[in-house]
């Protein structure tokens, strides 16, 4: 069995890539977005932390949160998201796929890859490098010609608040092309 080693540092700031289980695209769907957003307002409420910036994809979601001080619980906040997110679902009418006999076994479900990819945001210029990977991210994945197109991100909070101009993204940021990381995609 694999060990994952998670980095916990009490008020720290992460980056979060979460995939739907099969890649399937059910995130951008109007019932994805309300039982996602719900589902993140619910944890907020229960075990506050500062979302900071968020991207969503058909079949995945970034996003980069700053932990309280003195608490680094980000696995059982993800944890919540995505169980409270998989009930919402179905209750809902939304559809699961078919899972492994194994997976079964482990009670795991066909809406969300039962991991996620955690990195931790060592300074400034890091963060900055999370947030233009998290923004770029449509146009990556050709969702859009166009950042700003994209409807499911925090880049028009970003560009309301002069971190951004509104024709940012029109070549790809040094973060895409740089092969050091692998964003958990």
């Amino acid at each position: 069995m694999s060990h994952y080693r998670r980095n916990f540092v009490p008020g720290g700031t992460y980056f979060f890539t979460l995939v739907t289980y099969g890649r399937r695209p059910i995130l951008t769907t109007a019932l994805g977005r309300r039982c996602l957003r719900e589902s993140i307002a619910e944890q907020l409420h229960h075990a506050p932390f500062q979302l900071f910036a968020i991207c969503l994809l058909p079949d995945h979601v970034h996003s980069v949160w700053i932990m309280p001080p003195e608490d680094a619980d980000y696995p059982t906040r993800i944890q919540k998201i995505k169980r409270d997110f998989s009930c919402r679902w179905l209750e809902a009418g939304g559809t699961e796929a078919t899972v492994t006999v194994a997976e079964k076994k482990e009670g795991r479900r066909g809406i969300w890859q039962p991991r996620y990819w955690e990195h931790t945001v060592v300074d400034e210029t890091d963060l900055e490098r999370c947030v233009d990977y998290l923004h770029w991210n449509p146009r990556k994945h050709n969702l859009v010609q166009r950042v700003r197109d994209w409807e499911f991100s925090s880049f028009h909070r970003f560009v309301d608040e002069k971190q951004y101009h509104i024709d940012w993204g029109g070549t790809a940021p040094k973060c895409v092309n740089n092969q050091k990381y692998n964003w958990g995609e």
